[in-house]
């Protein structure tokens, strides 16, 4: 995931008339798009939700991105305006989140 690709998503949220979005992303680097985003977008009364799999779909494997794709759909529906991550049943407001690799999830900063 590069800055200019960043942009090119910035600018897809800025164009649609949808106020709620749903972006799926990988986990490394979603905690960067996230605050890219929140940064670029600033006071837009859009909600953008990014989310992702930990546990990627291989073969016939148990994937948790159902799930998280499932709790950004609704976690969407409620959020005020602004940039969101949805992993793990957790909802984290874009720069307080951090990828615990060891524990395979997304955890608070702080």
């Amino acid at each position: 995931m590069t800055d200019d690709i960043r942009g090119q998503i910035v600018q897809s949220i800025e164009k649609t008339e949808s106020k709620r979005i749903i972006i799926t992303h990988g986990t490394s680097t979603l905690t960067n798009t996230a605050e890219f985003l929140s940064e670029r977008l600033g006071a837009s009364d859009k909600t953008a939700v990014l989310t992702g799999a930990m546990i990627p779909l291989k073969e016939f494997a148990m994937s948790d991105g159902g799930f998280n794709l499932g709790h950004a759909v609704c976690a969407a529906q409620t959020l005020e305006s602004g940039v969101y991550i949805c992993m793990n049943a957790q909802t984290f407001k874009a720069g307080e989140a951090v990828k615990d690799v060891q524990q395979a999830r997304f955890l608070n900063k702080s």
